[in-house]
């Protein structure tokens, strides 16, 4: 906060983790420095939730903390909004009404939004306006693909949140099918050793019969039900209730879902939870588990075979990940299955579905860097020149099997982490903790595995000499020089010592020319080791510096 540009920080905790604790102290420190914060929230309750929690906090500090929402009439409204622009308020707690065109800030020094993916692309945009020359702290425990694009790809800071409290335990999650037996045995289960349970059902107008169909089935527990469609005080009320232990159920839709702290309640039931999105079930489930006591989320849903795939896919992902601080994984799990939209604009969902994440990453890149060193030379001159690299990676294209087969390693998932660990190796000596590791976990390692970490060497060869794409297929090998005739590679001594390399170094390759491209044609390369070899050979005749 105190460096001279502005802060836009996204910080990823898991439900539960102290994102809350940030907040304050971000709010805190942005008062005593003289200036204003404002704290955007989704849901009312968890505006009047924050207020507690922030007035609570900084009773013994002269900093004044005051909220807006719907529970308040339009006077109160009105008058605290004077106080805001007045400067008399310093902390100021609000739902979407603090986007409103009344909202005037004295000197807004930090805008603290809480359960980012709650706001839609609309909303991002107007806080881009408030905030050009305000500090910005994004709190979530699963941002939506765009913003995790966004960090992900260092267009703004990202911090995580790994360590969970002290004493707290994962939540035990489980997919059923709807049935009366076993809600009543998890509903008992939660009352007889002291707790209390939400029951989420996300439709307002079956809720009053589904808190009756609950009383029948536990006619001796009390069963309250809220939503949000609920006159202010009468909600406000009923959680109140709830948080007294005056209900042991709590029949509601999901108005919970962020940030609610109810330590006693350790089961939660979500009925039709295929209906759900990634975010909103992690979100749910963060809100048992946070005492020291073993909690329970048990997902309803029809079975999996009648569900659509990303429906399956979601639940899956849930079931899986249910390890604490495991909502950036469902994030990232949410990034593949949905895409991750345009970054300029308001579309939210992408091709990248399509073509996978690493190589969306990677075209992004490609596009980027082309810009820089086309329309706008003149800016990154300095970076331009500090690029040596003329290739920046190298596509390997071949006929031969290479890859890790599913009778070596079976799990599908397992396979996928194991490539992307092997693309991420970038020295001899990772490659070879990793090629140990492999032998330890799955046993003697087949020929097509040793190939795949032959190629890896061959890719880092390539890029050194200036390759960008090699195809190896009926025994020849073809190795493409860089596809842009006018790139300053063919114009450096690298190139011209591969050239000298091709007169009097080697009698196995030729140059040729297709098109307006390079490349280098070797016949007789029978596997991948005989490739090793011979760019071996080649990289340490010409990147040798006495040939310079």
């Amino acid at each position: 906060m105190e460096s001279p540009s502005p802060m836009d920080r996204l910080v990823c905790g898991d439900v539960g983790f102290g994102k809350t604790e940030i907040a304050v102290r971000a709010a805190f420190k942005s008062v005593v420095d003289g200036k204003q914060a404002a704290v955007l929230v989704p849901t009312t309750i968890l505006a009047f939730q924050h207020y507690k929690t922030f007035k609570e906090r900084l009773k013994d500090f002269p900093v004044t903390v005051d909220y807006i929402n719907r529970f308040k009439s339009a006077k109160e409204k009105k008058e605290t909004l004077k106080k805001v622009e007045e400067g008399k308020v310093d902390i100021i707690v609000g739902t979407h009404g603090l986007l409103g065109k009344e909202v005037k800030f004295k000197d807004l020094g930090i805008m603290i939004i809480d359960e980012e993916q709650k706001f839609g692309v609309a909303h991002k945009e107007k806080l881009k306006t408030l905030k050009t020359n305000v500090d910005c702290l994004t709190l979530t425990a699963t941002p939506i693909p765009r913003t995790l694009q966004f960090s992900l790809m260092g267009a703004r800071d990202l911090s995580i949140i790994n360590t969970p409290p002290p004493n707290r335990q994962p939540i035990q999650t489980e997919v059923h099918v709807f049935n009366d037996d076993f809600i009543r045995e998890a509903i008992y289960y939660e009352t007889e050793r002291g707790g209390q349970v939400f029951f989420i059902h996300n439709r307002v107008i079956g809720l009053s019969e589904m808190s009756a169909l609950l009383q029948g089935l536990c006619p001796d527990l009390s069963i309250g039900y809220a939503h949000g469609q609920l006159e202010g005080h009468e909600l406000e009320e009923r959680i109140m209730d709830f948080i007294d232990k005056k209900y042991d159920v709590l029949v509601c839709t999901n108005i919970v879902e962020s940030g609610v702290d109810i330590p006693n309640v350790n089961t939660i039931i979500v009925n039709n939870a295929h209906q759900f999105g990634l975010s909103d079930l992690h979100q749910l489930r963060g809100r048992v588990g946070r005492s020291n006591k073993k909690a329970f989320c048990y997902l309803l849903a029809p079975p999996m075979s009648t569900l659509p795939t990303d429906s399956r896919k979601r639940l899956q992902t849930l079931e899986q990940f249910s390890d604490l601080g495991s909502g950036f994984q469902i994030a990232m799990r949410d990034l593949d299955i949905r895409g991750a939209g345009n970054l300029l604009g308001g579309e939210q969902s992408g091709f990248m579905a399509e073509i996978g994440f690493e190589m969306y990453q990677k075209i992004l890149e490609e596009a980027i860097r082309e810009l820089k060193r086309t329309s706008f030379k003149e800016l990154f001159k300095e970076e331009i020149s500090q690029q040596d690299d003329y290739v920046s990676d190298c596509t390997i294209d071949t006929d031969l099997e290479i890859l890790i087969p599913d009778s070596y390693v079976e799990s599908i998932a397992e396979r996928l982490s194991l490539y992307s660990r092997l693309d991420n190796c970038e020295k001899e000596e990772e490659l070879q903790d990793f090629h140990k590791e492999m032998i330890d976990r799955f046993g003697p390692m087949p020929s097509e595995v040793e190939d795949l970490f032959t190629t890896v060497r061959c890719r880092w060869l390539a890029v050194e000499i200036g390759f960008e794409k090699m195809t190896l297929k009926l025994n020849t090998l073809r190795c493409y020089f860089i596809n842009r005739p006018d790139s300053p590679y063919f114009e450096s001594a690298l190139f011209k010592r591969v050239l000298s390399y091709l007169q009097t170094g080697t009698n196995k390759a030729r140059l040729k020319q297709a098109g307006k491209n390079f490349l280098l044609v070797v016949e007789d390369i029978k596997d991948m080791e005989a490739m090793l070899r011979f760019l071996d050979g080649m990289h340490k005749s010409v990147t040798n510096p006495l040939l310079k």
